[in-house]
């Protein structure tokens, strides 16, 4: 199968891109009547090249200085460039910016291709190769062939067909995620078809049918589905990075879609205002970039108003980088590691570029430096470094496998195996939220929301140091800032689990929290545990303490909640309690009354205690609660539980 790849053209205006690109292929790239008329090229034009075993697609750009973001647009997805200047002519002001611009968004290689050599003599020619590589001097052009040509006579042509065939096999294939991406660099209504975009995909492959995820450039995207596929003209059922590709989208108007819009595997971006970046100033720039200047960011094919907020510096200078935030007029997606360039507000000037760190983020505050110091970890070459770092700022909200495909530039299945391993040495956790839905967190995370769960209780326990336990739904009414309910609850769970909290779905404590009393409240606290071991089998109602408590009438609930924390009384209902030795006495005695098989009536049960109907019927549903027996019909009888695994306890 042949090679694949994108060729991208770069030089100043009138310097023969678009002649060169015809001598090479035969086509005419300049499609536009106004391009006709003027004899320049103003948008972006596309070719093809065949070179028996490598397939160029060829990305013709304008040269004049106005085009700029066309040329930016045009590069997006290129893997190679044929750096063009006229021998004629020399080095000019866009030879310069275009180079710098290939620099910036790190094309890896490509050839330089002197032009009109046929209107100049030797001696100029070889002066313009000394230009040319000071020019390129310690770039990555620094060893590219230079390649003199003519399309008027063809001189070079066929050196330059074979300088970009060597140069193709000479690249090492990437390693590039498989998922689809590409950003929409043309639109136009193809009679029958309905609408069409082009592009060069950046990653991944698409096929007739399938269904990709339009992003519209305002933070929204939906579903779309590709009803055909074009490759320089040919219908194809398939095509991948290293290809141009025309995709007809079935039921969009054509007023809807526009260059700087992207199409992608669905869950694979997300757009954002807010991006974190490694930003380099231009040597080509003669002044400091500072803090908050407004910039023009060029991105995939999307030209955005940005503002730059610097993190760890007040101001970056010419051949510098900072740490960076760029604040977005709208959203924008990205992942990690996207290369982009930066121009002036004006539209003038290139200032410089950079990668992206963070293709969704949160603000962060200047000099925060705990995290601009996890910042410089994303710059990391080692895989887990980025993944857990990505997992750590993905904060409370957790992750998915799509997430950190995005935030790491990692393809998923190495994204999955390190996450096993993280998993295994317990930097990464998973927590169920549900029966159906888990969430992947930091373990920094966890910790950090279960600190601020104790706290809470904490607190809680401070202003009512009579309540032995606090209302789920009051804890979380306190961290509802965090606006992470099923997380929280989850955490709770496990604290339980850790016990570090005690307590059910419906009440929690911290298990190191003990009530504590007044000399009054403990003298309360005596005197209901003494009547309820007086009281046997027919407690005392919680309104019978009400004289007694006097000024603490108000708490006596809680009293009453301390006496059974501790110990002293079991919970028969709500406002009922039995004092522990007679639960002790009580199991003892209804298990012997029914260890021969034959059940009890509720009057039964209530002579063998000695007690009253309005206290059997709750002693024997406190029974059933706590598994000793179980109804049938108007009879209890031991559970099954207990005719397995008879019980002895001594009261």
């Amino acid at each position: 199968m042949a090679r694949q790849l994108i060729l991208g053209t770069a030089g100043h205006i009138d310097h023969g891109k678009t002649a060169l690109v015809r001598a090479l292929t035969g086509t005419d790239c300049d499609r536009l009547p106004e391009e006709k008329a003027r004899g320049i090229t103003i948008d972006i034009g596309f070719a093809k090249l065949d070179l028996d075993d490598v397939e160029l697609g060829i990305v013709d750009v304008p040269g004049h200085e106005r085009f700029v973001k066309n040329m930016l647009a045009g590069a997006t997805g290129i893997d190679l460039a044929m750096l063009i200047i006229a021998a004629d002519d020399s080095i000019m002001p866009q030879t310069r910016e275009h180079f710098e611009i290939l620099k910036l968004l790190g094309i890896p290689a490509g050839v330089i291709v002197l032009t009109k050599a046929d209107l100049v003599d030797e001696t100029t020619c070889d002066v313009v190769k000394m230009e040319v590589e000071e020019l390129v001097k310690d770039s990555f052009l620094a060893h590219a062939p230079v390649i003199v040509t003519s399309a008027h006579t063809g001189l070079g042509i066929s050196e330059l067909k074979s300088a970009l065939r060597d140069l193709c096999h000479s690249l090492p294939v990437s390693q590039r995620i498989d998922w689809f991406r590409m950003a929409i660099d043309r639109v136009f209504v193809r009679h029958g078809h309905g609408t069409v975009v082009t592009g060069s995909p950046s990653s991944g492959s698409v096929r007739v049918n399938d269904v990709l995820e339009w992003h519209k450039g305002d933070g929204t995207s939906e579903p779309v589905r590709i009803r055909a596929i074009n490759n320089h003209g040919k219908a194809v059922e398939e095509v991948h990075h290293g290809q141009r590709a025309a995709l007809n989208l079935a039921g969009l108007s054509h007023t809807d879609v526009h260059r700087g819009q992207e199409l992608a595997r669905v869950g694979y971006l997300r757009a954002s205002r807010v991006l974190t970046v490694r930003l380099s100033v231009s040597n080509q720039h003669h002044r400091a970039i500072k803090h908050r200047l407004p910039i023009r960011l060029h991105m995939g094919t999307a030209e955005i108003l940005a503002t730059i907020s610097l993190l760890d510096s007040d101001r970056v200078k010419p051949g510098e980088s900072a740490l960076a935030q760029l604040f977005l007029e709208h959203p924008a997606t990205a992942i990690w590691g996207q290369p982009f360039v930066i121009r002036d507000s004006s539209a003038e000037q290139t200032l410089g570029g950079g990668q992206i760190l963070q293709p969704v983020a949160s603000k962060l505050r200047r000099r925060q430096m705990d995290a601009i110091e996890k910042i410089e970890e994303l710059t990391s070459d080692d895989a887990k470094t980025r993944i857990t770092t990505a997992a750590w700022f993905a904060g409370y909200d957790g992750f998915q496998i799509e997430d950190l495909v995005r935030s790491t530039g990692l393809p998923p299945d190495r994204i999955e195996s390190e996450l096993e391993l993280a998993q295994s040495d317990n930097s990464i956790v998973r927590l169920s939220l549900s029966h159906q839905q888990s969430i992947l967190v930091h373990t920094d995370r966890i910790t950090e929301l279960g600190e601020r769960i104790l706290v809470t209780l904490a607190d809680l326990h401070s202003e009512l140091p009579l309540f032995t336990n606090h209302d789920r739904q009051k804890v979380l009414a306190r961290l509802d800032y965090l606006q992470h309910e099923p997380l929280i609850q989850a955490v709770i769970d496990q604290l339980i689990r850790q016990k570090r909290i005690v307590g059910d779905s419906k009440r929690i404590a911290r298990a190191d929290f003990k009530p504590v009393l007044s000399v009054a409240q403990r003298k309360i606290k005596d005197k209901i545990i003494a009547d309820h071991l007086k009281a046997g089998f027919t407690p005392p109602e919680m309104k019978e303490f009400v004289n007694v408590a006097a000024g603490n009438a108000s708490l006596l609930k809680e009293i009453v909640e301390v006496a059974a924390a501790e110990g002293f009384l079991v919970r028969l209902s709500e406002g009922l309690f039995l004092h522990s030795d007679h639960d002790l006495e009580l199991r003892q005695r209804v298990r012997e009354r029914l260890q021969d098989g034959v059940g009890a009536t509720v009057a039964e049960i209530r002579d063998l205690l000695g007690t009253t109907r309005k206290y059997a019927v709750p002693l024997c549903e406190y029974l059933d609660r706590i598994g000793l027996t179980r109804r049938d019909g108007d009879l209890r009888v031991l559970s099954e539980r207990e005719t397995k695994n008879p019980a002895v306890e001594a009261g």
